[in-house]
C-alpha cells in the first residue's frame, strides 16, 4: 500500500475495501462480527432460543438484506432486543396440552416465533406504503409520541426478569454491570462500542473462577453440527397435529404491535448509517427496500427458531471508527457468523453462562431500552403542553405496564372455542395508534431529506454518539 493510502486510512471514507488488500479486509470483517457478537448472542441466552441458529440467521439475514438493498447499505442484522417482551410473555403463559399437562417454555417458544414472523411481514406492509404514498404521509401515523412510550414500556415490562436473574448471584451480576458502565463511559475506540461483550466476558470469567459455571455440557458438545433443530421451528407447530389455534392468535396479537417500535428503530438506524457514510440510503436504495430486507430477514429467522433481526448500531459505530464503508466488509462478517453457527461446542460455551451474568447484562440493557424511549421523546421535542400528547403517552404507559403486572397479566376473551390473551404492550400500542389518528392537533412531520426524526435506536448506541 502506498504512503498516501496509509495516510487516509481512518481519516477519509474508503468505499472500496479491495484497495486495502485481502488480509485487512478479513480483519475488518472479524471486527464487525465481534462488534455485533455480544448483543446478538445475548438474546437467545435470555429467551432460550438457539445460539447456533441465532448466528446462522444473523449471517443469512444480513446477506439477504444486502441482496435486496442492491448491496449498497453497509448494515449488519443482529438480534433485536425489542421483541424480548414478546418472547417472555408467550413463554410465561400457562397453557395445557391435550393430555392436560402444562406446556413448557421451550414448547411455547415456537408460538412466540410465529408471532415474530408475522411482525416481520408487517415490515413489508410499511415498505409498500412507503413506496406507494411516500415516507412523509405514512410516518404521521407513527410519531414519537406513540413510539417513545411504547419503547419505554418494553424496557420496564422486562425489568422483573432482570432482577430475578441477578438475584441468583449479585456479585457476578455486579461485575457485568460495572464493566459495562466503565467501558461505555470511559472507554475509547472499540472498547466503547462493545461494552456488553466485555461485560459478559468479565462476569463469565469471575463466575468460572468462583466455581459458578457448569462446563459439563461443553465437554459433551460436538465440534461440528447443524445449527437448527426442527422441534424449535415454527413448522413443528403445524406438523405436530395438535397446534393450539388460540395460542397462535394470542402470540400474533401480543407480538406484532412491537414491530411499530422496531420499524421506527430501523428508520433511525438507516438514517445514522446514511449520515456516517455520507450517502442518503433513505432515498437510494430507499426505505421500502431496507424495510423489506429487514422484515424478510426477521420472518425467515423466526420460522427457523432464531430471534428477530434488526440493523445494528454497534456496527455503524465500527464504520465511524474505521472509515471503511464498503458493504462487502459487512458481508464478510456475515460469512464468519454463519461459519461459527456450525460449531455446537462454541454454542455450549455461550449457553453455560450463569444466569447472574445474563441478569447483570439484562439489567443495564432493559434500562437502556426505556431510556431510548425517553430520548425518543426528548430529542424529537414532543410538546407535552398539548393535552392530546399527555393523554396518548399516559394511556400507552399505564395500559402497557399495568396490564402486564396485573394479576391476570393480560386481557383475555374467547372467540368460539379459542381463548385469546392481549398483552399490555399490544393493548397500549393499539390504543396509542388509534388515539393519535383520531385526536386533533397533530404536529409531527417526517423529513425525508433530513433523514430520521424518530430518535429510536434500541441497539444502545445513539445516533449522536455515532456522529461523534
Amino acid at each position: 500500500m502506498s504512503d498516501s493510502k496509509k495516510e487516509i486510512l481512518g481519516e477519509q471514507g474508503i468505499y472500496d475495501a479491495k484497495t486495502l488488500g485481502t488480509p485487512k479486509m478479513l480483519i475488518l470483517g472479524l471486527q464487525h462480527m465481534f462488534a455485533m457478537f455480544g448483543s446478538t448472542v445475548l438474546v437467545p441466552l435470555i429467551t432460550g432460543l438457539s445460539v447456533s441458529a441465532t448466528l446462522l440467521f444473523a449471517g443469512l439475514g444480513t446477506l439477504l438484506f444486502h441482496l435486496i438493498t442492491k448491496k449498497k447499505v453497509p448494515a449488519f442484522l443482529g438480534s433485536s432486543f425489542a421483541f424480548l417482551a414478546g418472547y417472555g410473555t408467550i413463554a410465561g403463559l400457562v397453557v395445557a396440552k391435550a393430555d392436560g399437562s402444562p406446556m413448557t417454555p421451550q414448547e411455547l417458544l415456537p408460538y412466540a416465533c410465529f408471532g415474530v414472523a408475522l411482525a416481520g411481514l408487517l415490515y413489508l406492509v410499511l415498505a409498500l406504503l412507503f413506496k406507494v404514498f411516500g415516507a412523509t404521509r405514512v410516518m404521521k401515523f407513527f410519531p414519537p409520541i406513540v413510539t417513545g412510550p411504547i419503547i419505554i414500556a418494553i424496557g420496564l415490562n422486562l425489568s422483573k426478569s432482570a432482577i430475578d436473574s441477578c438475584s441468583s448471584n449479585w456479585l457476578i451480576a455486579l461485575v457485568a454491570i460495572v464493566v459495562i458502565i466503565v467501558c461505555n463511559i470511559w472507554g475509547k475506540g472499540m472498547i466503547k462500542i462493545i461494552p456488553i461483550l466485555l461485560g459478559v466476558i468479565a462476569s463469565y470469567v469471575v463466575a468460572a473462577i468462583t466455581g459458578n459455571v457448569d462446563f459439563s455440557h461443553v465437554a459433551e458438545a460436538a465440534w461440528v453440527g447443524l445449527p437448527v433443530k426442527y422441534s424449535n421451528t415454527v413448522f413443528s407447530i403445524f406438523t405436530s397435529g395438535n397446534a393450539n389455534s388460540g395460542l397462535l392468535v394470542t402470540a400474533a396479537i401480543t407480538i406484532v404491535p412491537i414491530a411499530i417500535a422496531t420499524m421506527m428503530e430501523h428508520i433511525g438506524d438507516v438514517s445514522a448509517i446514511s449520515s456516517t457514510v455520507n450517502r442518503n440510503f433513505i432515498k437510494d436504495p430507499g426505505l421500502h427496500r431496507t424495510l423489506t430486507g429487514d422484515g424478510l430477514a426477521t420472518t425467515i429467522a423466526s420460522l427457523f427458531g432464531a430471534p428477530a433481526n434488526t440493523t445494528y448500531g454497534e456496527n455503524t459505530g465500527v464504520l465511524t471508527l474505521t472509515k471503511v464503508f464498503d458493504p462487502f466488509v459487512i458481508r464478510l462478517a456475515a460469512y464468519f457468523a454463519i461459519l461459527m453457527s456450525f460449531c455446537p461446542k462454541f454454542a455450549a460455551i455461550i449457553e453455560a453462562m450463569p444466569s447472574a451474568t445474563v441478569g447483570g447484562i439484562s439489567l443495564v440493557l432493559y434500562g437502556m431500552i426505556s431510556a431510548v424511549g425517553v430520548r425518543n421523546i426528548v430529542e424529537t421535542q414532543v410538546d407535552f403542553t398539548k393535552s392530546r400528547n399527555v393523554i396518548i403517552a399516559a394511556l400507552i404507559l399505564v395500559l402497557s405496564i399495568g396490564i402486564n403486572f396485573s394479576t391476570a397479566g393480560s386481557i383475555s376473551f374467547s372467540v368460539g372455542s379459542a381463548t385469546i390473551a392481549l398483552s399490555g404492550l399490544a393493548v397500549g400500542s393499539l390504543v396509542g395508534i388509534i388515539l393519535n389518528a383520531i385526536l386533533p392537533g397533530k404536529d409531527y412531520n417526517f423529513n425525508e431529506e433530513a433523514g430520521s426524526e424518530t430518535g429510536a435506536d434500541l441497539s444502545g448506541i445513539s445516533e449522536k454518539e455515532i456522529k461523534k
